[in-house]
């Protein structure tokens, strides 16, 4: 209807005038309007898209703000042009369809589906949007949200449920939440897993025990390799051997992981690895043996102090020095463990600064073992491994030098040379 001219009556006498029946032109006339009213709606909806595609992003893109560039690339403008179509056949249906009141009810009832529906995916959009705002921020690297605001989205896509069917069976939302709460026990049951990645998200966020990023293994899990995502439901991992591996996020409260974000930020990264001795190897050094391992650099302080403060003991306490088990007397092994310490001490990859130990350890069927407790200065995976084998290639290489030799199993070879004598 516009002004005093009717559409809908002009069409209508129009049809009668040509010889139509009522009920016929009734139909015609409505089927026009309704054609009408689509097309109204059709335009409407590119319109907004036009006035959202180029007015709204021109300005946008002039403005010194980078979040309401998020908020476009995330379509949250884009999403509001959908009201459009939906608000024009709302308010243009009553006129469209009042032969067919019937058809008007239904509709009507599309129409707030529709919006609904749109107003539903506006919101996840802003929601969106809102997270990518949060990324930027410096605090996002320890408080991850992702699953907070899956949360939300799921309660805002319950809400849109519960008022999309009060529309369609004509009820109050109140009279449904009513009915849910006493389906209590059931929708605790359906969303479980969700209760329970809350509370997990919840406690991994507040006490900072994993963030997107972090290096963690779950030996029970089989899983070592850098975190890529923690949602609501999951924790999204992928190993060194590049495959992909999702774990429950309530399984990193319920077991135990090891999260290794401390050892890169403390600047060193651990070596723990022994050699094993011989024990049939261990002895006493002799007289030429001190003066041969004395023409080695680093031990030559070390072994000059070491036999003054020996000569002091043993002349203060009136050692006979022709037994061996008297008095105290430099070992090969005492003498090569010194050898480590002086060696790592100045190998320029290893942090002095941190726990630095070359201790032994009790022996066993496999030898004494010699262990290695210090940190490398790198904590890149390939070069700590490559500094962890050059230390061990060169203490393997000069343990003869001290008369020591390195236990091993027997082989075949063993065998076969003992056999053979």
């Amino acid at each position: 209807m516009f002004g005093d001219f009717d559409l809908a009556v002009f069409l209508r006498d129009l049809f009668q005038e040509l010889g139509m029946s009522k009920q016929l032109s009734i139909f015609l006339e409505t089927l026009i309007i309704v054609t009408v009213v689509a097309f109204l709606s059709w335009l409407s909806y590119i319109v907004a898209r036009f006035i959202i595609d180029k007015i709204v992003a021109n300005i946008i893109r002039k403005t010194r703000f980078k979040w309401d560039d998020i908020f476009f690339d995330n379509k949250v403008f884009t999403r509001l042009s959908h009201f459009a179509p939906a608000v024009v056949i709302n308010l243009m249906a009553g006129w469209a369809l009042d032969p067919y009141p019937g058809w008007l009810n239904f509709v009507h009832k599309m129409t707030y589906l529709y919006m609904i529906f749109a107003g539903m995916l506006f919101l996840f959009s802003f929601v969106n949007a809102w997270h990518k705002i949060y990324l930027t921020l410096p605090v996002s690297k320890y408080r991850h949200i992702k699953g907070y605001l899956q949360l939300l989205n799921i309660f805002i896509g319950i809400v849109a449920g519960l008022i999309a069917i009060s529309v369609i069976f004509e009820k109050d939302v109140t009279t449904l939440v009513a009915g849910l709460g006493a389906m209590a026990a059931v929708i605790m049951l359906v969303f479980k897993d969700t209760i329970m990645g809350l509370v997990a998200s919840v406690q991994l966020s507040a006490n900072k025990m994993l963030t997107v990023g972090d290096w963690i293994t779950i030996p029970s899990r089989g899983t070592d390799g850098t975190v890529l995502d923690i949602t609501l439901n999951t924790v999204k991992v992928q190993n060194f051997d590049k495959t992909i591996i999702t774990v429950p996020t309530y399984a990193l409260v319920q077991e135990s992981f090891q999260n290794w974000t401390g050892m890169e930020e403390s600047g060193g990264r651990r070596i723990k690895r022994a050699v094993y001795i011989d024990v049939r190897s261990i002895g006493f050094l002799e007289k030429e043996q001190i003066d041969k391992l004395k023409k080695i650099q680093i031990l030559k302080d070390y072994i000059e102090t070491k036999e003054k403060d020996l000569e002091e003991y043993n002349k203060k306490h009136n050692i006979d020095n022709s037994v061996l088990v008297n008095g105290r007397r430099m070992t090969n092994v005492g003498t090569f463990r010194a050898y480590m310490i002086a060696y790592l001490k100045q190998h320029p990859k290893i942090h002095n600064d941190m726990t630095f130990l070359v201790r032994q350890l009790p022996a066993s069927e496999r030898g004494l073992p010699i262990e290695i407790y210090v940190f490398s200065n790198d904590q890149e995976w390939a070069n700590y491994e490559a500094i962890q084998a050059d230390i061990f290639d060169h203490l393997l290489s000069v343990i003869p030098e001290f008369g020591l030799s390195v236990f091993q199993n027997p082989t075949g070879d063993d065998f076969r040379l003992f056999t053979n004598r």
